[in-house]
């Protein structure tokens, strides 16, 4: 007991400090973007949605600890940076970024003599979707994560194509109808490659890189999931 004050002080020798981030709908379930949890020394990933107290644990819920995703029974230590994780819609070449996103940017990146080629994807938002009308999107993103499992994705591509350059550039925030929320532009000596390789960016870039999509009806709102 410390003197004077009537309390226990932490058991340090037990326990162990974490942060817990929250994003997108998870975020406006738990009413915070982090939070910080005293955990037992010998505490695993798989502890930390219960230690939250925020009710079922919802399906296709990932975890990454310190920006790497995680398996549940990997240890946890003092310190760590926990990403709860719900799933995924979805400068430089690879960009998360609130402003207006530039094609020719992206293509500027990836430009070379050497290409024969430069493919480009473009999403854009749409006017309706499921049968109603959209206002906006609203992207959100772990922004230091997302860039860095783009870049995971492009390593992966260089190895399946013969490619010269990859951009992966992606809004967040809101995003009118008719504006770009994603510019993926790739470059080879040939176009078969790059045309393969950019079906496969965006394929995976919905299902792997941590960006959420709210779509905001005329009279509604929705969290879209991975692959959407």
């Amino acid at each position: 007991m410390t003197p004077g004050l009537g309390i226990n002080p932490p058991d340090t020798l037990s326990s162990m400090r974490i942060a817990v981030r929250l994003f997108a709908g998870l975020r406006e379930q738990a009413g915070t973007r982090e939070r910080i949890l005293d955990l037992p020394t010998d505490a695993k990933v798989a502890d930390v949605w219960p230690a939250l107290e925020l009710g079922e644990e919802p399906a296709g819920l990932l975890i990454a600890v310190n920006r790497a995703y995680a398996d549940r029974e990997a240890p946890l230590e003092e310190g760590d940076e926990v990403a709860l994780i719900p799933p995924v819609s979805g400068g430089g070449p690879f960009l998360i970024s609130p402003e207006p996103l530039s094609t020719e940017a992206a293509v500027a990146e990836v430009a070379s003599v050497e290409a024969g080629a430069i493919v480009t994807f473009i999403g854009t938002t749409r006017a309706h979707a499921r049968g109603r009308e959209v206002v906006r999107l609203e992207y959100e993103a772990y922004e230091e994560m997302a860039v860095e499992e783009m870049g995971r994705l492009a390593d992966v591509l260089h190895t399946q194509y013969d490619l010269i350059g990859i951009a992966i550039h992606h809004r967040t925030g809101i995003v009118e109808p008719g504006e770009l929320s994603v510019v993926i532009a790739i470059s080879s000596a040939h176009r078969a490659d790059a045309l393969a390789a950019c079906k496969d960016a965006i394929d995976t870039l919905k299902q792997t890189v941590p960006l959420w999509k709210k779509e905001i009806y005329a009279g509604g709102e929705e969290w879209i999931s991975q692959g959407s």
